[in-house]
């Protein structure tokens, strides 16, 4: 038998589908936060996360790809048209009103309108988004990079993770609208091509990709991508957001890393 060599990109997103797939189903057990299968599956998530962090050297690009490769539109995933009155009415002015919030664990808290974002200095990258669920594409980003973002508002020394949080409303419930959110380690946030997304294949960035604001995160699955950003929380925790998991999906069973 020959020997078999896996790429690590390969044996990431191997491990990452392999240990989300299971999740997708409907297990109601998992909806039990003190339960003994959420437990063992954190444990595992936790595991993954270091071994993750082992593989993946801080400044390791993911592949970038020619322009003759961009065969399709980029899919857009997720929520595609959210219908939040806040967001219908900046939509409705052509996101002239739009402005990120960004604070927490930071010296100087600030607002950014799209301008604003839109006149730091930028990246374009011809990245490929990978799905969960299986399928993948290829499209061109140009947003400004996180780390510009970060060094704007002056992290503090405590500082861990960044919390991205968004516009559209995923479910309702007796306590009101729980919507989007998502976060990164610091590592990652102020990796070379971790953007804020405000252009895809040369145009502006559409609402069904997540207009005005969506973060790349190259290294990682689909869904650690957050559409639609309104703010962005720079902190030490991740309890205090959602449930505690570190984004929408997390909070229901899928792993928090996702790296690939």
């Amino acid at each position: 038998m020959s020997p078999i060599f896996l790429s690590r990109r390969r044996f990431l997103t191997g491990a990452t589908i392999a240990s989300t797939a299971p999740l997708a189903g409907c297990f109601d057990f998992l909806g039990d936060r003190s339960g003994e299968v959420r437990g063992a599956l954190e444990t595992a998530n936790s595991l993954t996360y270091h071994a993750q962090r082992l593989l993946l050297g801080s400044d390791d690009l993911a592949r970038e790809y020619s322009e003759s490769e961009i065969r399709q539109p980029q899919r857009p995933n997720g929520s595609t048209n959210p219908s939040d009155r806040a967001y219908v009415a900046l939509a409705r002015g052509g996101f002239s009103d739009y402005r990120l919030k960004v604070g927490g664990l930071v010296d100087k808290p600030t607002e950014l309108s799209l301008g604003e974002l839109q006149a730091m200095p930028s990246r374009t990258q011809i990245t490929r988004h990978d799905c969960v669920e299986g399928w993948s594409c290829i499209a061109k980003w140009t947003g400004v990079p996180l780390s510009t973002v970060l060094d704007h508002v002056s992290p503090k020394p405590a500082a861990r993770f960044v919390v991205f949080d968004c516009f559209d409303t995923m479910q309702r419930n007796a306590l009101g609208a729980i919507k989007y959110y998502e976060s990164i380690d610091m590592a990652d946030a102020r990796h070379p091509q971790t953007i804020l997304a405000y252009g895809l294949n040369d145009q502006s960035l559409p609402i069904s990709n997540g207009a005005p604001l969506r973060v790349r995160v190259e290294r990682q699955l689909g869904y650690k991508m957050a559409k639609y950003i309104r703010a962005i929380t720079v902190t030490e925790t991740l309890e205090g957001f959602g449930q505690g998991g570190g984004g929408y999906w997390e909070d229901r069973g899928y792993e928090w890393f996702a790296g690939i």
